[in-house]
């Protein structure tokens, strides 16, 4: 297979390591991004198209001048405490930007689309593992914003007979095996690089919510997936339509979970420093353990998150990248300095 791909949201940090991954398969990932939270020197394995999900025109110009064979949508609003603040940016990117770019799917007769999705969208779980079938209950705007994506997309398939697949993940986290790219972004949520950030002194010292949980020791438990995994994940899901197979909703984890203090001790392992940090209440809406069910993508897609079973490769391929990105001038940071 081949041909090329319209990645929006490419030059982020999943959607930019997909690229690699989609080059590395032989096809030819045209990113398509507005460079508001991505990084123009991540996209290195194709060309570059300025632009907004929410500009019909500017959609319609890159389809029409890479004519792709089909779409890898990763661009969105992905900060969860942010969409509660400020949900309308978050319908109007994730729900009216998912509308429009399967406008511009069906004008230019594009029948696959790969979406990236989350386990956002079930909520506080009932059961753990977390099943495909599990309710789908929501508790930010975020997580409602991506489940309408679905809902849109699903219809789509339903109405047009466009090929999809939903791709709900779990904690995308680690770094590029190869140094290239990595996570980098100003606003960070994430726990793996947050904690490297607090060991390196480049942000403040870890904030770890709850410490009371009903866990073995007391932090929330989340299932953890190498970014590398997701990207070969997306690849697969690709062929699997463009092979004019069925469409398909799968979650993507690996069935483990580690808990916050778990993750700090590995980077302490890992990096052979102390990590900086100060326990504080729980965050509204946060469940004790999110952990995925990843039969179905196994089954579906013969996905193993083969570089995601250990923790410590997780948080070693991000060290790695993260001293890298200090050195090279690219570390959001340098753009906020040191506190």
């Amino acid at each position: 297979m081949s041909g090329s791909i319209l990645v929006t949201g490419g030059a982020g940090y999943v959607g930019s390591h997909a690229c690699k991954a989609l080059a590395r398969a032989g096809f030819a990932p045209v990113t398509y991004d507005n460079l508001s939270t991505g990084n123009r020197w991540a996209v290195r394995w194709g060309p570059l198209e300025i632009g907004d999900i929410l500009d019909q025109r500017r959609l319609h110009e890159a389809f029409g001048a890479h004519r792709p064979v089909a779409v890898m949508h990763f661009a969105a609003l992905a900060l969860v405490g942010e969409s509660v603040r400020e949900p309308a940016p978050y319908y109007r990117a994730n729900t009216g930007g998912t509308m429009n770019v399967l406008e511009a799917c069906r004008a230019h007769a594009v029948g696959a689309v790969v979406l990236s999705s989350t386990c956002a969208i079930y909520g506080v779980p009932g059961r753990v593992p977390v099943a495909e079938d599990a309710p789908k209950l929501p508790v930010s705007p975020y997580g409602a914003s991506k489940l309408m994506a679905e809902r849109i997309l699903a219809d789509h398939g339903t109405a047009y007979g466009t090929r999809h697949a939903a791709l709900r993940y779990f904690n995308a986290a680690g770094a590029d095996p190869d140094g290239e790219i990595g996570e980098c972004r100003v606003a960070e949520t994430h726990l793996v690089p947050l904690v490297l950030d607090a060991i390196l002194g480049v942000r403040p010292a870890l904030r770890v919510m709850g410490a009371d949980y009903p866990t073995p020791d007391g932090t929330a438990v989340r299932d953890y997936v190498h970014v590398s995994d997701l990207a070969d994940a997306h690849v697969a899901a690709l062929r699997h339509l463009l092979a004019g197979r069925g469409s398909l909703q799968v979650n993507l984890g690996t069935g483990r979970g580690y808990s916050v203090r778990e993750v700090i001790e590995s980077a302490r392992r890992v990096t052979g420093r102390p990590v900086p940090f100060e326990v504080v209440g729980r965050r509204s809406g946060d469940p004790p353990e999110l952990v995925a069910d990843p039969s179905a993508a196994a089954a579906a897609l013969g996905f193993r998150a083969a570089r995601s079973l250990d923790i410590e490769t997780i948080v070693s391929d991000a060290w790695r990248w993260h001293r890298q990105a200090l050195a090279r001038h690219v570390h959001p940071t340098h753009q906020i300095g040191p506190r």
